[in-house]
């Protein structure tokens, strides 16, 4: 039987990369993928076709200034080719841009998108999508920490002011403090944000966050799965009980697996299955099921597969 999840990807994501050796490679999506096919898991997926997404819906999350900025730049690189010159454009020390970067975000985003309208219209129960680059470090008129278009509060955003919805929940497991996110969502209380994150750790925000909407749990290094399942039963799961989310959009990241050199917390499979059930306990309660998950971080390419084999396993009930 063919399961209702949508498996969102698509190879333009490929063609952005930030140098040799970088962690933040194309090799990423293609663990994924890989994996997905050997385990039987991918046969079980809808693939649907995946656009760019418009320049007037990334502005419902970033400005006009920082579209413009990255459109400047992807031009600049386009015409370096022609001439034979640099291949890359330096945003910030961990951060590059090549000539096709502009073109895999808007994919990314537009996979996110499509993936909220699918959704949306019952077409689909729920949703992931292996894109990159992430998105969750890019604030709203700013790119950084390998991102550069926020996939998952542009969606957040799109559903309330194109669909109509009233309240959007963000679930953010990545092991690094989601920024960019919280920049641009904080003070909107259509969306309520929670996320943990090791800290400190880069990008060194978020234990100080007063926003009503934001909900984070940042935990010290070498924090195990089952102390963080125990944080979010304590206090995720009442802030979403409560808020009644009609949507749920996950950032999925999967490098505070044990095995990521880029963190020190320890997860495993076992607690990324357990957190994303909780979540879809959340999303039948409250959203219809509806759900949208996001690629985010994730840099040992083997734990990466198999946490988001157990991460989509659990959405597509299989």
């Amino acid at each position: 039987m063919t399961s209702r999840t949508g498996y969102f990807t698509h190879p333009d994501c490929r063609k952005h990369e930030m140098g040799r050796g970088h962690p933040e490679c194309p090799e990423r999506l293609d663990a994924i993928n890989d994996h997905l096919l050997y385990t039987g898991l991918l046969d079980h997926l809808v693939q649907p076709e995946v656009p760019l997404v418009p320049i007037s819906v990334v502005e419902l999350a970033h400005s006009k200034r920082h579209v413009a900025a990255l459109r400047g730049m992807n031009d600049a690189l386009l015409e370096d080719i022609d001439a034979g010159g640099p291949k890359y454009a330096q945003i910030d020390p961990d951060t590059a841009m090549n000539p096709f970067t502009l073109m895999a975000a808007l994919r990314a985003t537009g996979a996110a998108v499509a993936a909220t309208d699918a959704v949306m219209a019952g077409e689909l129960a729920n949703a992931f999508c292996a894109i990159r680059p992430p998105g969750h470090h890019a604030e709203h008129d700013r790119s950084m920490g390998f991102c550069l278009v926020n996939s998952v509060a542009t969606a957040a955003k799109y559903a309330l002011e194109r669909h109509g919805l009233e309240r959007v929940a963000i679930v953010d497991f990545d092991v690094h403090h989601g920024n960019g996110t919280e920049d641009i969502v904080s003070g909107d209380d259509r969306i309520l944000m929670v996320s943990i994150f090791q800290h400190p750790f880069y990008p060194h925000s978020g234990a100080d966050s007063t926003a009503r909407n934001i909900v984070n749990l940042p935990v010290a290094a070498y924090t195990k799965g089952s102390v963080v399942r125990e944080m979010i039963e304590h206090s995720w799961i009442p802030h979403l009980e409560d808020f009644k989310p009609q949507m749920i959009f996950i950032s999925a990241g999967f490098d505070a697996h044990k095995d990521d050199d880029l963190g020190q917390l320890g997860l495993v499979e076992a607690d990324y299955a357990w957190i994303t059930s909780r979540i879809k306990d959340i999303a039948k309660r409250h959203s219809a099921g509806r759900i949208v998950s996001c690629l985010e971080g994730g840099y040992n390419l083997n734990a990466l597969a198999r946490s988001v084999e157990a991460h989509v396993r659990v959405l597509a009930d299989l």
